[in-house]
């Protein structure tokens, strides 16, 4: 599995893509970017596709996580696997056959992450987590960006780490939804150690200040798990 670090990973849902080239440029201190596709079934709400995808592997090099917030992921993964994503998440809620789908994901050279919604238990992951590079941990319900932070999160990442540890692995734990300096902070106290950051990072005038601030948030956190 991938070793423990603090990384961050603007979500382009808040960048300006008329401007696409220069917004990536602005978060080049990144460590992924992550990108959210959702298909207006799975959530309530729309994005972007393999086309946008291609064009924004063709302008950067930071890897790209791509989120799949959609009914049918086991039908989509080969098409953004294609585009360029380096990761893939899949809904736990929406996958039957999550063990093959992570054979088809690896298989292609890439990371396979599974991500819960808030109100999915951590228990669903008992025959999975020894299957996936990271585990998504949604702190907002899924849909639309600038959402509150949900604080039942923090628990509930304290129990994945104890399932994690219990099977002998160590995934990446990725938090998505809410995330700034303080939330940042105690989610990687309590075991993330992948931030997924919209608005906090597109909303500042500096990325490159804001994605610092956030990495030393993390630290902090770090310092406090011991």
């Amino acid at each position: 599995m991938l070793n423990e670090d603090v990384r961050i990973a603007p979500s382009v849902l808040s960048a300006d893509f008329t401007r696409l080239g220069q917004e990536l440029e602005s978060i080049r201190d990144a460590d992924l970017v992550h990108y959210d596709v959702m298909d207006g079934h799975f959530v309530p709400n729309v994005s972007f596709g393999m086309g946008i995808l291609k064009q924004v592997k063709a302008a950067t090099d930071i890897p790209l996580d791509v989120h799949l917030m959609v009914t049918n992921p086991e039908e989509q993964t080969p098409w953004f696997l294609d585009a360029g994503a380096d990761i893939v998440t899949f809904h736990m809620e929406a996958q039957t056959h999550a063990n093959r789908l992570c054979s088809l994901i690896h298989a292609a050279g890439a990371k396979a992450a599974v991500a819960l919604n808030p109100a999915t238990p951590v228990s669903l992951l008992d025959s999975v987590i020894e299957d996936v590079d990271m585990v998504l941990v949604m702190t907002v319900n899924p849909g639309f960006g600038g959402q509150s932070f949900i604080e039942g999160s923090i628990a509930k990442i304290r129990k994945l780490r104890a399932l994690c540890a219990e099977h002998g692995v160590n995934p990446w734990v990725e938090v998505d939804g809410g995330i700034v300096a303080d939330t940042a902070e105690r989610v990687v106290a309590a075991g993330a150690n992948v931030l997924v950051a919209g608005s906090s990072v597109f909303g500042a005038k500096d990325r490159g200040v804001a994605i610092g601030a956030l990495r030393d948030a993390g630290h902090r956190g770090l310092t406090v798990r011991g």
